[in-house]
Parts: C-alpha cells; sequence; structure tokens
C-alpha cells in the first residue's frame, strides 16, 4: 500500500456518523454494543448492521473490549482499557482486549498514521459512555428509582446515599436494551480519574518474564515448519529447479508455483536442508547502482524552485538561502522478523501473523487463494514491533501456500537476513529547499520540494505569505514504503536544518529566528517548554553545540533541543531535551515511553543507519554490519509533556521521532562550524 492510500485510508476509517449510528442491545445475560458503521466485514458488508461488536459485559460482570487496531508495542491494550475503564468505573486490568481478530473484530484499516488515538479513543469511549447511562437506565428501572441517584463503581451500580448495589452481570442478564452510541456524555478529560494517569502495561509482566507470546512462538499440533527459496537479487526470474533432491528427504514436502517455491519440513534444520538440496536456475535482473541513486530520484536539478509566489517573496528578501539535503534507505529493524503459522481446516484458512494491518492480510490471503472473507480469519498476537514495517502480508502467503500443499499447519519465520534483503525499506530522498527573509527575521518566502521519500510533514508550521510545497514521486531501486513518521524525519531535517542556515546568515538566534516566525500558540509552547529546561540562553560549553528542531505532524507539536560534541573523530550527543504536545494526555507513562524510544531510534537514523547495495542485494544485510543504536549510546533525556484537557487526545508514537535529526546537525554545526546535509551524519575523514 502507498503512503499516498495509507493517508486515504485513516482518512476513511470512520464516517463522522458513526457514533450517531450506534446501538447497545443486551441479551441473554450479554450486553453488547453494536455500531453500524465498522464490523466484520467491508464497508458494503450487509453483516454491519448486527455485528459491530465494541463492548461486552458477559453475565459473570467481566468485560471485553474488541477492536481492529494491534498491539506492536505502542500499548494500545493499556490506554484503550483506561478509555474504557473510565466511563465504566472498573479497574482497567479485569478488562480484556481483543484486537485484530479479523473473525471477532470490526473491520480496520490498520494501525499506523498515529490513528488509534485520535480515532480508535473516541469510538470506545462513546460506547463505553452509552453502556454506562443504559447500565443505570435498567438500574433505575429495577429499583424503581431516578437514575441521577445511581453510580458506576467497582464493577457494580450503586445507590448514592443508599444500601442497594448490584453487580453489572446480575444486571444485565436477560434484559434487552438499545441505546444509541454517542447519546450520552462521556466524562470530560478535566475530571478524569483513570485515564490521565500512569498506568502500568496491561501485559508488562508476561513480557519481562518471557511468558508474552509473539506469532514466531505460535504453535500447532502437528506443525511443520517453513522455508522459502529467494531469488540472488530482486527481479531475478526463476527458469528452472529441481524439486526432488529436497522431496526425498524424510517428511519434507516441497512446492513450487510459478516464482514462488517452498519447502516444509518437522523441524527448521529439516527445512533448511531441503532448501540447500534445491536445484534452481535463475535469469538475473539488471543491477541498480547505488551510485546512481541521487540522481535516480531527483534528475532534474535543483534550480526549477520558485514556484507560484514564491518569486516575489524572494524579491523582497534581504537575505536568501537554498540548500539540498539527502536521506538514505534505512530498514525497519523490528525485534521480531515477520513471521505467520497458516492451518487450513474444513475449506478455512487461519493465520496467525505479525501485521499491522490484519484486514488487508485477510484481502491479500483470500485474493491469493480465491476465497470469501468467511474463509480466510487473521489472528493478531501482540507484534514484536513493526515501526511501519509490517503492512504487508508477504510471511502469512508463504506458509498459507505450504500449509496447503503439505496438508498440514506451517510456520515461517524469516530470518533476520531476509528482513534486511527483502522487506522493505524507509524511502530515501532528496529535498531541496529555497527561502527569504526580512532582515528582521521575517520569513518572506520559502519553498520546499521532496523527491521519492513522501509528502508527510513537508508543510511549514511558520507564518509564511509566500510558500510552495510539493512532492515529487521517483522510481526507486529499491522495495520501498511505510516507517515511523512516514517522510516527516526527511521532511523535518531539511526544512529544520535549513531553517537554522537561514538564521545564521541572519545573525539571528535560531530560537528567536523560529518564534519570530510563529503565531501557533501550541508550536511555541513546545518551543519555549524545551528551551527552558534544556537552559537554551546559557552558553554552550567549549566545543559543543547546541541545537533546535520543532514542528506539527500526526496533529501534535514537538520540539528537541540537543547538545552535541566532537570527540575522535565522532558525533556524540552528549543530551537530548523534548518538548511534546498531543492534547489530554491518556497516560503520561506510556507517553514518556514512546518518547524515550523515538528518542533513541532517531539517534540511529541520524548518526547510523543506512542500506547499502549492489548487484539487486542489500550488502550491509546483518546487525553486524547494520548499525543501530545500542545500550552506549543511550543519551541523558528529559521529557516535558505539556497536557492539554482542552484539547483532544492524539497519537503520540511518532511525531517525536522527527525533530532529533535536525536538532543534532543543528548542534554540530554550532560546535564545529560544519552543516552537514545528508542522513546519516557523517565527519568528513
Amino acid at each position: 500500500m502507498t503512503e499516498d492510500l495509507l493517508h486515504e485510508a485513516c482518512d476513511a476509517l470512520y464516517l463522522p456518523s458513526l457514533r450517531r449510528r450506534g446501538f447497545l442491545q443486551a441479551a441473554g445475560g450479554l450486553a453488547v454494543l453494536c455500531a453500524v458503521g465498522p464490523a466484520l466485514g467491508q464497508a458494503d458488508d450487509p453483516r454491519r448492521a448486527e455485528v459491530g461488536t465494541w463492548l461486552r459485559i458477559d453475565h459473570d460482570g467481566s468485560i471485553t473490549v474488541y477492536s481492529g487496531k494491534i498491539e506492536c508495542g505502542q500499548n494500545i491494550r493499556t490506554t484503550l482499557a483506561q478509555i474504557v475503564a473510565e466511563e465504566l468505573a472498573v479497574d482497567p486490568t479485569s478488562l480484556t482486549l481483543v484486537l485484530g481478530d479479523t473473525d471477532l473484530v470490526p473491520w480496520d484499516a490498520g494501525t499506523f498514521g498515529s490513528q488509534t488515538t485520535p480515532r480508535m479513543m473516541p469510538i470506545l469511549r462513546d460506547a463505553a459512555a452509552a453502556a454506562r447511562a443504559a447500565l443505570l437506565d435498567l438500574a433505575a428501572a429495577r429499583w424503581q428509582v431516578p437514575a441521577t441517584g445511581l453510580r458506576l463503581a467497582a464493577g457494580q451500580v450503586r445507590e448514592v446515599g443508599g444500601p442497594r448495589q448490584i453487580g453489572l452481570g446480575e444486571l444485565v442478564a436477560g434484559h434487552q436494551l438499545l441505546r444509541r452510541v454517542g447519546q450520552a456524555p462521556a466524562t470530560a478529560p478535566s475530571d478524569w480519574r483513570v485515564a490521565g494517569q500512569p498506568q502500568r502495561k496491561a501485559n508488562g509482566r508476561d513480557i519481562v518474564t518471557g511468558q508474552q507470546r509473539y506469532p514466531s512462538d505460535i504453535v500447532r499440533p502437528g506443525l511443520l515448519y517453513g522455508a522459502v527459496l529467494r531469488p540472488p537479487g530482486w527481479g531475478a526470474e526463476l527458469t528452472a529447479v529441481d524439486l526432488a533432491p529436497a522431496q526425498a528427504l524424510p517428511g519434507v514436502t516441497a512446492v513450487r508455483q510459478g516464482n514462488f517455491v517452498g519447502v516444509a519440513a518437522p523441524d527448521s534444520a529439516a527445512a533448511a536442508a531441503a532448501l540447500a538440496a534445491l536445484r534452481p536456475h535463475w535469469r538475473p535482473a539488471a543491477a541498480a547502482r547505488e551510485a546512481e541513486l541521487w540522481a535516480t530520484l531527483r534528475p532534474a536539478p535543483a534550480a526549477t524552485l520558485q514556484r507560484n509566489n514564491v518569486a516575489a517573496g524572494l524579491a523582497q528578501a534581504a537575505v536568501t538561502a537554498a540548500s539540498s539535503y539527502r536521506v538514505a534507505y534505512i530498514a525497519h529493524v523490528p525485534l521480531e522478523p515477520r513471521a505467520a503459522v497458516a492451518e487450513w481446516s474444513d475449506g478455512k484458512l487461519t493465520v496467525w501473523t505479525g501485521t499491522q494491518r490484519p484486514f488487508g492480510v485477510q484481502q491479500e490471503l483470500q485474493q491469493a487463494f480465491g476465497l470469501t472473507t468467511a474463509q480466510v480469519r487473521v489472528i493478531q498476537p501482540d507484534v514484536g514491533s513493526g515501526y511501519g514495517g509490517k503492512h504487508t502480508g508477504e510471511a502469512a502467503l508463504e506458509a498459507a501456500r505450504l500449509a496447503q500443499a503439505a496438508g498440514r499447519p506451517v510456520k515461517v519465520c524469516w530470518t533476520r537476513e531476509e528482513e534486511f534483503q527483502w522487506a522493505y525499506a524507509r524511502p530515501a530522498g532528496v529535498i531541496d529547499v529555497l527561502s527569504g527573509a526580512a532582515a528582521d527575521g521575517r520569513l518572506v518566502a520559502f519553498e520546499q520540494h521532496n523527491h521519492n521519500s513522501g509528502p508527510a510533514g513537508l508543510k511549514p508550521p511558520y507564518a509564511i505569505e509566500a510558500q510552495h510545497t510539493e512532492f515529487h514521486r521517483a522510481d526507486s531501486p529499491l522495495r520501498q514504503g511505510s516507517y515511523r513518521g512516514l517522510a516527516g524525519c526527511a521532511n523535518f531535517f531539511a526544512r529544520e536544518s535549513h531553517l537554522d542556515e537561514l538564521a545564521h546568515a541572519l545573525r539571528l538566534d535560531p530560537l528567536a529566528l523560529r518564534l519570530r516566525n510563529t503565531t501557533d500558540g501550541r508550536l511555541r509552547g513546545v518551543l519555549e517548554a524545551a528551551a527552558e529546561r534544556f537552559g537554551w540562553a546559557q552558553t554552550p560549553p567549549a566545543g559543543h553545540g547546541y541545537g533546535i528542531a520543532c514542528g506539527y505532524e500526526k496533529l501534535s507539536w514537538v520540539a528537541t533541543c540537543a547538545e552535541v560534541t566532537v570527540r575522535d573523530g565522532r558525533i556524540v550527543v552528549e543530551r537530548l531535551v523534548t518538548a511534546f504536545d498531543c492534547g489530554a494526555v491518556i497516560n503520561p507513562d506510556t507517553v514518556r515511553n514512546q518518547i524515550q524510544g523515538m528518542h533513541v531510534q532517531a539517534l540511529g537514523g541520524a548518526l547510523f543507519e543506512a542500506l547499502h547495495f549492489a548487484d539487486q542485494q542489500i550488502t550491509n544485510r546483518w546487525l553486524s554490519q547494520y548499525r543501530v543504536p545500542r545500550l552506549r549510546d543511550i543519551v541523558p533525556e528529559e521529557i516535558v509533556l505539556l497536557d492539554r484537557r482542552d484539547q483532544p487526545s492524539v497519537g503520540a508514537g511518532e511525531t517525536p521521532l522527527m525533530a532529533v535529526a535536525p536538532a543534532i546537525a543543528n548542534a554540530l554545526f554550532r560546535a564545529t562550524g560544519q552543516r552537514l546535509r545528508d542522513l546519516p551524519l557523517r565527519l568528513p575523514q
């Protein structure tokens, strides 16, 4: 799925009328919240009016919440439970969340784009609020008292100032209710007691004790282990293969379907041996040259700038600047490479896999095998991280093909080498920026062109009358796709580095230049908060430099300050301070943890990470060669959360990643006088 399609999918996830069209139904000892919006099928599925289940209260009082979103380390199990528990006045740890099971949860486009909090949280909040109102009305009718004299607490409805109380399970048994979602007001953030507070990770104990089960841990009765024959490079065509040597091995099934060749065996070692026994012949594709990458991505020179009214703005400028910036391809490097278990039974295919788009993978499987929606079930165990890299279902398709051929369940787990070589990368890009400013620092013209890496974060957050931004598609020699923050990391790096170059030319403080052109109060808020906590006004120690970068993306605002020096010829980040505004904070511990993780991940993209290729292969496809941040790279950091209870809650898992690299580059310039315009940042040797 392309980035544009992903954005469209995000926009189409839920119609504005969704919360007006739902209803609450209780029957047979169950309270079920149904919605006419998302349901088990796609938008035209007639079952949407019947099975759009968000919330279930069983006769024993247990509460189950259903969502098409998935857990991949961002901790939505905890935060979504908190927002439901807030409305139902229960302990969030008592809730069970069912996520990403296509047979059980409402259809969802996927978990990406920081959309879980702004999209899913209001739906579950309003669902729980409707359930609360219905429960109070039911108890009021039972006791013949006004509902205003009742409240929910600890899984019961209680009479305020009176002795009566009843458990939720007992209350709903045998009753039929209808209640429209959105009819009952949700709790205002200013009155939150459960939401807005730190809450331990829902399954944190299982994670730290090794009890957590990820897709690669799934075992089914009679399980076989699969391995797939990979081409010698991208685009190579399989002309012939002899399966007989592999098929002669005990317990081995070997299959060819077009360019797909794989084996299934009793264990992973036997699968590897069977794969090695195959005798393939390939016709290689023409090789792409890494040395030609930048010319491939931007064949036109930067002189094509000055679109629309930018030329007129530049004519008024006292100072102008023009620069080009480049960002390398980088890998997602998830903790858990792609994995899937597939099982066929009675004409139905069930797949356990790690993906950010369970319904997307379901559709891929349907198309590959000519099945209906009802014949394919994708079950999503919590994923061992994704970072935008698990939107597609390759491992699921491979496991399903092998399971169909073998007649038994098959597990396919990609190796780390396969993950580097065959997964898609974060796009490389060339970004051209042209700007002009008046002598007092007022920006009068700004133009930015992104070639290949994407449009996210492209529009500047500053007040500039004459501006133009544009994204240009290119033919990428590497397979590429979504990455945490999308192109925001590239576009923030180019824009915020360029703003510092302009500030230097104007002899203005970089913070002052940004504040001079900021009319957005929330952007000003994060800038001032980060600068104050960092101590921006102080003079850096000798040989050290301070840098700052900021921006708006994914409905949130961020500013990061960095202190940098150079020791023994290498860039050393001494500390980072990030101020972040994502509206009302549901769980401050989760947001802080997210930002800490993004600081580490951003260090990789800023200082180390770059994929290299030759002869249609990634040449650094092992962790011994592909440098990711390690424990020794972790730097002192401070995080300032601007908890805006007057604003809607939005996602916190991407935007803070974007300001780190430009803050480091800007600090490096102040420390050394060297302006580096390529990521990763590399000092001249």
